[in-house]
């Protein structure tokens, strides 16, 4: 399928840019979408070019957003530094941003959108229907992160509790500033009840 970049906004007006896979031999015109969002969550970035998963889902008639959202490597310093902290915040919007921009163009249908992914895009897909509520019709979470507290605790008993990478995840995550409360605020377990769509659980 044919493979683009595609750019828009964020809430707060920071520049994005996604890769929009679309089904081959298929008018480009309200099909639904799967948003599929990187892991890392910092430093990594998806290209143009063949990605298997994409593909595999536009065969099968999906359009495929793949969003650089902010943390993302490849646009400057200030754009990586800018998703330290917004873990479960703004990093989760710019996600969604590009789904309203693809509705407006009627390249997709809103009402049919799904979002899949693995590690930090597996965590993005249980908070896209738990932290948030209204985007999406499915989750699909590989390897996702479902409690950040314990994940903070087995992250730091594995590496040590002062470790550079324990300081990493405390900054990339907030939890510098608020402790257990930031981490048990952006935990998709502790909203489960309230998930507004189906989760796929693939481990």
């Amino acid at each position: 399928g044919e493979v683009r970049s595609v750019r828009y906004a964020a809430a707060d007006g920071t520049p994005l840019e996604g890769i929009l896979t679309l089904p081959p031999g298929r008018k480009a015109e309200k099909l639904p979408l799967v948003v599929m969002p990187h892991g890392g969550p910092f430093g990594i970035r998806d290209k143009i070019g063949f990605d298997w998963w994409a593909q595999a889902y536009a065969a099968a008639g999906y359009a495929v957003l793949q969003p650089n959202y902010r943390g993302s490597a490849g646009y400057g310093t200030a754009f990586r530094k800018a998703g330290f902290g917004e873990w479960g915040g703004k990093m989760l919007g710019d996600i969604a941003a590009g789904i309203a921009p693809l509705a407006g163009q009627g390249l997709i249908d809103p009402a049919r959108v799904c979002i899949v992914g693995a590690s930090y895009g597996g965590y993005a897909a249980l908070a896209g229907v738990t932290l948030q509520q209204g985007l999406y019709r499915c989750a699909v979470s590989v390897a996702g992160i479902s409690d950040m507290s314990r994940f903070f605790d087995w992250a730091a008993e594995g590496h040590g509790y002062r470790s550079g990478e324990t300081r990493y995840l405390r900054a990339a995550t907030g939890a510098d500033k608020g402790g257990d409360k930031v981490l048990r605020n952006i935990s998709p377990r502790r909203l489960a009840d309230q998930a507004g769509a189906p989760i796929l659980l693939i481990h």
